[in-house]
C-alpha cells in the first residue's frame, strides 16, 4: 500500500492506495480540487463536509449525464463499464476523505 497526499480546497489529505495507483489517485484528486471553488460557492461559502458533498454531487451529475448519453462505440469513447469503475473509485475516495 502507498500513501498519497492530495490537496483539495487548500487542505491536505493522506489517502492510502494500492501500489501503482498513485498517479491515478493524483488525477482524481485534481478533479476534486478543480470543482472545489464551485462547490464552496454552492454550499454558501462553507467548506469541509458540505463542500465535499457538493463536489460529489457535481461528479455524480456528470457521471449520470455520461451514462444517459447515447452510446457511441467509437474506440475513443469510454464505455459504461469504465465510467462505473471510475464512480466506484470516486465513492471509495470520498469515503476515505470523510474519515
Amino acid at each position: 500500500m502507498a500513501d498519497v497526499t492530495l490537496t483539495i480546497g487548500g487542505h491536505r489529505h493522506i489517502v492510502a492506495c494500492r501500489d501503482g495507483e498513485e498517479d491515478q489517485l493524483f488525477r482524481i484528486g485534481a478533479l476534486l480540487d478543480a470543482r472545489w471553488p464551485a462547490a464552496t460557492r454552492a454550499s454558501g461559502g462553507v467548506g469541509g463536509e458540505r463542500a465535499m458533498l457538493f463536489v460529489a454531487l457535481m461528479l455524480a451529475d456528470a457521471l449520470n449525464d455520461a451514462q444517459n448519453r447515447p452510446v457511441d462505440r467509437s474506440p475513443e469513447v469510454p464505455g459504461v463499464e469504465m465510467l462505473e469503475s471510475l464512480a466506484d473509485r470516486l465513492e471509495a475516495l470520498a469515503a476515505s476523505l470523510e474519515n
